[in-house]
């Protein structure tokens, strides 16, 4: 199914790019690279449906022949019909989840930054209104707008707080990182010392000075978290979580479907077994038909609930576990039933 869907991606996929790509006179070992990383990318992410298709074409070939039958009429049992599959189904998962660990973000990499680089004009994909990030024990920062390319923040204030007490808070118009002197500018700068007795006002209109944070790690780009091994990934989401980010069910939402996918491995191949052992009148057809309406469900819920982790409180756990849970239960249902 694979081999067969990955020739029809790339093709469309050039068919749509090719007038960029000649435009922008891009090296063909780039080219080569980037559909390698496409191939993989696409491969990870269609994994589970493509298995469930397989399994439904395969058994629904076995069942049209009247082989499930003659397997059952000779005595063996359902269950000892259904082990190859799940061997088969651990074999996949552990693809999967090889796939999902290691091959898969540095697929995403390449496939982002080839796309942001050569189709979107380098125009990053980064968090670009209201920043505020926690940058260590003591200080946090604010901007009210961030831009990316010219490394320019818009109302910048820094505020320097010990044991829940504000000590002082630096606040301007706006702040620049300029890379030849290596310093940040700030226009309109004033800094507020809060005293016993009263506060120390201090004020420039232009203020170079150096701070120990980046701008731009300030405002990590959205599909980061895809391209991040789980090791890497973990340390990333605790450091953002220290520094107050917005977009911490987003990258949880990516570690936890980690996990997820090789157990849906197991949930569809069940699904899909239950589905089409038994012969039908309308064939092979019905039970595609059936399968591929199945298949539509789940994604629908998968990314239904990944709406709602990234852009509410929803737990990101919850939203990554329920449509397996939901399907866990529906193919409990199928195989008692097929096994009846």
């Amino acid at each position: 199914m694979l081999l067969l869907f990955i020739p029809i991606g790339i093709t469309v996929n050039l068919a749509e790019k090719i007038g960029k790509i000649l435009e922008r006179e891009v090296p063909f070992g780039e080219v080569a690279l980037f559909y390698l990383d496409f191939t993989i990318y696409f491969a990870h992410l269609l994994f589970p449906l493509f298995l469930f298709l397989s399994v439904i074409f395969f058994t629904s070939k076995l069942a049209n022949n009247t082989e499930v039958i003659a397997f059952l009429s000779s005595g063996v049992s359902f269950s000892r019909f259904l082990r190859p599959y799940m061997i088969g189904a651990t074999i996949v998962a552990l693809l999967a989840l090889v796939l999902g660990m290691y091959l898969a973000p540095k697929a995403s990499k390449g496939f982002n930054d080839f796309d942001y680089k050569y189709f979107k004009n380098n125009r990053k994909a980064v968090e670009t209104g209201s920043v505020y990030r926690q940058i260590n024990d003591n200080d946090f920062i604010y901007v009210s707008s961030f831009d990316a390319k010219n490394k320019l923040g818009q109302n910048f204030s820094l505020e320097h707080i010990v044991d829940n007490r504000m000590v002082y808070k630096m606040s301007a118009r706006n702040i620049r990182w300029i890379e030849k002197d290596s310093v940040y500018r700030m226009v309109d700068y004033v800094k507020r010392t809060v005293g016993v007795d009263g506060d120390i006002l201090e004020s420039e209109r232009r203020k170079d000075t150096v701070f120990s944070f980046d701008l731009v790690d300030l405002t990590p780009l959205e599909y980061i978290a895809e391209t991040l091994t789980y090791r890497d990934l973990n340390e990333f989401i605790d450091k953002e979580k220290k520094r107050g980010s917005s977009s911490i069910g987003r990258y949880e939402l990516v570690k936890y479907r980690k996990w997820s996918l090789p157990v849906s491995v197991y949930i569809l191949t069940i699904i899909a077994v239950a589905v089409s052992s038994q012969k039908r009148r309308g064939g092979m057809g019905v039970n595609l038909a059936f399968g591929i309406s199945i298949a539509m469900v789940f994604v629908f819920f998968d990314k239904i609930f990944g709406v709602m982790a990234e852009q509410s409180d929803f737990s990101p756990i919850v939203a990554v576990w329920f449509p397996n849970i939901i399907f866990g239960v529906l193919a409990a249902y199928l195989l008692y039933n097929a096994r009846r």
